[in-house]
């Protein structure tokens, strides 16, 4: 029988399953009996006896030839059993491939952020990281909330983090943090000495400098003024949060930002943040990953750490 007609037969059999009956043929090619191949592997002799008797029953071949003074190999059994050695040195490289494949995966960690987290939150919990799984490296793409779900839907990215109200269905998600959006002016404009809360209507006409669509911060203050039957027609719209900070501390403007993003402006009075009639805009920061899929060990221990973080912050604002 040809080599390619027995391994065809094989298969049709589903023996590609069944690597232990092959190992066990070559210990007898290489050890000159069922018993001594038994003792090398460490099992019993009928054990190996009953695996090469349904190797035979599955090939149809007589592959071993049993006499009252013991048993050997026949010679279409050896045949077999040499073949058989190249098939258990792939599946042994095969395993090792295996192995260095989850050791890499298991080493690397690809995040994407949206601007908020990547700024203000990330670097705390990636130094934890550090320290819990040193050998792990990490990369951070830095996008707005719709593109960091882009980044996780493609693959092109293991776990991320947004800060947008809406995430696909296609999507776990897990709260990392809470946060709020406070409405801030320049402290030279005429709403920095105002004492009494702004009316909504009145934000929706001011000359509202925001992020561009798709940003996290811009779809949750859309969402919240939706909700009071209000439209956001920003005046200026610029692509980080510094710059929008710039733009309103040096001119009339109002912006809308985390509280995370202006907490050292407020503190130093660079800004002054307005209070809002009825506007409640804390929200949820959360991480982000498909659905289905199991998270690497250090994309879980990231969340570990977040999680810490999340923790001690509040104990410490109690």
């Amino acid at each position: 029988m040809h080599k390619e007609r027995l391994w065809e037969e094989l298969y049709a059999d589903d023996m590609r399953s069944d690597l232990r009956a092959l190992e066990m043929l070559l210990a007898v090619a290489e050890q000159g009996s069922i018993g001594s191949a038994a003792r090398e592997l460490g099992v019993s002799q009928p054990a190996v006896s009953a695996r090469i008797r349904d190797l035979e029953r599955r090939t149809r071949l007589d592959l071993v030839e049993r006499t009252p003074r013991g048993s050997r190999l026949t010679t279409v059994g050896a045949t077999l059993a040499d073949w058989a050695r190249d098939v258990l040195v792939a599946s042994d490289r095969l395993e090792a491939g295996v192995r260095a494949l989850r050791a890499t995966r298991n080493s690397e960690l690809r995040l994407s952020a949206s601007m908020t987290i990547a700024e203000y939150l990330l670097p705390r919990w990636l130094t934890e990281l550090a320290h819990r799984s040193p050998s792990t490296t990490v990369a951070l793409r830095v996008r707005n909330s719709r593109d960091v779900a882009a980044d996780v839907m493609s693959g092109a990215a293991d776990l991320g983090f947004v800060e947008g109200v809406g995430v696909p269905a296609q999507l776990r998600r897990h709260q990392v943090a809470r946060d709020e959006l406070v409405v801030v002016v320049g402290r030279r404009h005429p709403w920095a000495r105002r004492r009494r809360p702004l009316p909504v209507t009145e934000l929706a006409t001011a000359a509202l400098v925001l992020r561009e669509p798709g940003s996290g911060t811009r779809e949750a203050l859309e969402r919240t003024l939706a909700r009071t039957g209000v439209d956001v027609a920003p005046r200026l719209v610029l692509a980080s949060s510094a710059a929008i900070k710039s733009a309103v501390e040096s001119g009339e403007g109002v912006t809308v930002l985390s509280r995370l993003v202006v907490a050292d402006e407020l503190h130093t009075g660079r800004l002054v943040a307005i209070d809002v009639e009825g506007l409640d805009m804390r929200r949820s920061l959360r991480a982000v990953w498909p659905s289905g899929v199991r998270l690497s060990e250090p994309a879980t221990e990231l969340l570990r750490c977040a999680g810490a973080s999340g923790r001690n912050q509040g104990r410490h604002q109690g």
